[in-house]
């Protein structure tokens, strides 16, 4: 009965990242017919792995962890023994000495040292008197947890060397989903004794890692659709999307030869959701276009510095919390995975630079960037100038939606009219939704559309509608399925916004 109902159908996919790649994964293990269009000319988007030289680096760092059974199955399926446990350890870099992250209060605490600690208590206790009520913007959200004194130094400048402006300006909500939801005390009570019997929430201590990057789950998962004869079509940006008023009747793509369109019955875009309203057509409305034009987004660069010293730091990657340099984050590739590096005496690092698009660091030639880099990690103190001796720089646009003020009035605005005009057209992963989640979500977007294609009902935007988890675990509780006993769809549940904070003795 479930062939019958799926032999007509024809996918086309928008995007060969963790999202579009999944789609096209799940479909071919229904045999419902599927291309990917990727605009790019290489699989993974921004969980794509480079190599240069053979220093193989990520575009950022990316962990394999997730709670959902069926995307662990996924990763399993395609690279088998090619996963890696590694620890984790992250730190924050300030003042030329690392902290901790998340926040160990002793570690913060005699690291500030007398004065600073002193400061940092009575900021918090200040803030238990004097606090947001009605938490609006970041800067609201975590000093009311933290008190302002520790906000101003463990999350202001970070913050807003990732974001490109100023703290007030970004949303509650990206704080309560973004930042492990634990206040000072909290901290403080962890850090002097063990709770016994309690569902404490802790970062994961281990993630899984492909032993040559991300890049190769991505790169096996396309070579396993090729063998299935999916077609993965490279160099294909989408141009325009046609429909008719009652669906999307096929993608139009620039390709090496000339414009090519792609019909079909179901469509499945990951592209940036302000480009997929500028590329309809007929047009959308003015409200719609409007919407689309006032989203925003964070762009990324990495400069990959070759170092000739066997050990560098411990860390996977630690935190810039230094105002006077740009680099926002260090990547320490070598520590994700040893095969990551080709001499194993040498290290490979990625300074990461948060920018827009065109601004003064993005628009820099790329030994300018390799020069920054090297001035800054050695006035930081982490490696001397001589030792560093290559260096290579990737760009890429739109990294990260960013959850400035109206910007969920905005998406509202174009996924309702995408919805009434457009139900054949599902939209998937990061850009696609303008969600900032991780790639498991994605993943987990994409594989609930192709099942809808198949007959599900799984409302894709309540998927990732818990702020509390990124990367954590809640000791003694067990994963979800995003089925639940019954078969309903766990996510068929309107998009949850975290609830503000109450007054003291109604929290």
């Amino acid at each position: 009965m479930l062939a019958k109902s799926i032999v007509d159908r024809k996918v086309v996919i928008i995007g060969a990242g963790p999202a579009g790649l999944t789609a096209a994964y799940e479909l071919s293990k229904h045999s419902v017919p599927a291309v990917v269009l990727e605009r790019d000319n290489t699989v993974g988007g921004l969980s794509r792995t480079v190599n240069h030289k053979e220093y193989l680096f990520d575009i950022g760092g990316h962990r394999f962890f997730t709670k959902w059974d069926e995307v662990n199955q996924i990763w399993r399926e395609v690279l088998g023994e090619q996963f890696l446990e590694r620890p984790r350890l992250s730190r924050i870099f300030y003042r030329k000495k690392f902290f901790y992250y998340p926040l160990r209060a002793k570690n913060a605490l005699f690291g500030l040292g007398v004065v600073d600690s002193a400061r940092v208590v009575f900021s918090y206790l200040k803030s238990r008197l004097f606090y947001y009520e009605n938490e609006q913007n970041l800067e609201q959200w975590v000093s009311n947890r933290f008190g302002k004194r520790l906000y101003e130094i463990f999350f202001k400048t970070y913050t807003e060397k990732v974001w490109g402006v100023r703290c007030t300006e970004i949303s509650a909500e990206w704080a309560a989903q973004r930042i492990q939801s634990l206040s000072l005390a909290t901290a403080l009570r962890n850090a002097l004794y063990k709770p016994q019997k309690t569902k404490v929430k802790t970062l994961i201590s281990s993630f899984h890692y492909p032993r040559r990057g991300p890049g190769q789950m991505w790169e096996s998962m396309a070579e396993l659709l090729r063998k299935r004869d999916y077609p993965i079509l490279l160099e294909r940006p989408v141009t325009r999307i046609l429909h008719d008023g009652s669906g999307v009747t096929a993608f139009e793509a620039t390709a090496p030869n000339g414009l090519e369109t792609h019909a079909g019955t179901d469509f499945i875009s990951s592209m940036p959701i302000s480009e997929l309203v500028r590329a309809l057509d007929p047009p959308a409305p003015k409200l719609v276009q409007q919407a689309a034009v006032l989203l925003r987004y964070r762009d990324f660069l990495i400069v990959s510095l070759v170092v000739n010293r066997k050990e560098v730091m411990p860390d996977n990657w630690i935190y810039i919390h230094d105002p006077s340099v740009r680099v926002g984050r260090i990547q320490n590739f070598k520590n994700w995975s040893p095969n990551m590096v080709p001499d194993p005496n040498k290290t490979s690092l990625g300074m990461e630079y948060f920018v827009f698009e065109n601004d003064d660091v993005w628009a820099s030639p790329d030994d300018k960037l390799i020069d920054l880099a090297k001035c800054e990690i050695a006035k930081l103190g982490l490696v001397k100038p001589e030792e560093i001796e290559d260096g290579v720089v990737v760009r890429m646009p739109k990294a990260y939606p960013m959850y400035n003020s109206g910007w969920a009035k905005q998406v509202a605005t174009i996924r309702q009219y995408l919805e009434e005009c457009l139900p054949n057209l599902q939209l998937v992963g990061r850009n696609g939704m303008h969600k900032y989640n991780n790639q498991d979500h994605s993943m987990m977007t994409a594989l609930c559309a192709a099942k809808n294609i198949m007959g599900a009902k799984y409302d894709l935007w309540a998927i990732n509608s818990e702020p509390d988890y990124y990367e954590e675990k809640r000791e003694h509780k067990k994963p979800t399925s995003p089925e639940t006993e019954a078969g309903r769809p766990a996510f068929a549940e309107p998009l949850r916004i975290p609830r503000r904070r109450s007054p003291i003795g109604q929290r």
